[in-house]
């Protein structure tokens, strides 16, 4: 009665995190230390995610009828989800590094802004620039012109006042 008890707990919490958060990435692994899970945890903090060992079945009914549904069934092995109600590129971009880093560590399908994403597009998003750069550049480019005209119309009163110092100069304006 207590284990149903826990297993009913780690369901209701799970569905309550994965209805908040629309961007969820679905990882396998084998043989992983303490201290190479304990790295994995602080790099998936540090992107501003949350990462949880599930059990298939749990996941599987915690996500019933919500979008991360899609990603979640039928999930074999062991599994974890990383999830983050942030930038889904910077977690993204973590999880592809540890990775990298840690060959038993596996993508197996992945949830971004409600939409399902195979293993590719996963690559492609941890290519991506973080979504502060990509501020950045629309900023400038939405500024650019309007530094331009700025310009320009500096310029012309610029020249304005020139033109009239070289003609008062050289009395030009005398009466």
């Amino acid at each position: 009665m207590k284990e149903r008890k826990k297993k009913q707990a780690d369901l209701e919490k799970l569905r309550g995190e994965l209805q908040k958060s629309p961007n969820v990435f679905v990882t396998g692994f084998t043989k992983l230390t303490v201290a190479q899970d304990f790295e994995l945890r602080k790099t998936v903090r540090g992107a501003g995610g949350m990462y949880h060992v599930i059990k298939n079945t749990i996941a599987e009914k915690a996500s019933a009828g919500l979008e991360s549904a899609q990603v979640l069934a039928g999930l074999k092995g062991v599994s974890a989800v990383a999830y983050t109600t942030g930038d889904p590129v910077a977690l993204a971009k973590a999880l592809t590094a540890y990775a990298k880093a840690n060959p038993t560590f596996t993508f197996k399908s992945g949830l971004v802004e409600g939409r399902a994403i195979d293993l590719s597009a996963i690559q492609e998003l941890s290519s991506m620039p973080a979504k502060e750069v990509i501020y950045a550049k629309l900023l400038w480019v939405i500024n650019a012109p309007a530094q331009q005209l700025v310009t320009v119309l500096n310029g012309v009163g610029r020249d304005l006042a020139v033109v009239i110092d070289q003609g008062v100069q050289e009395n030009k304006f005398s009466s």
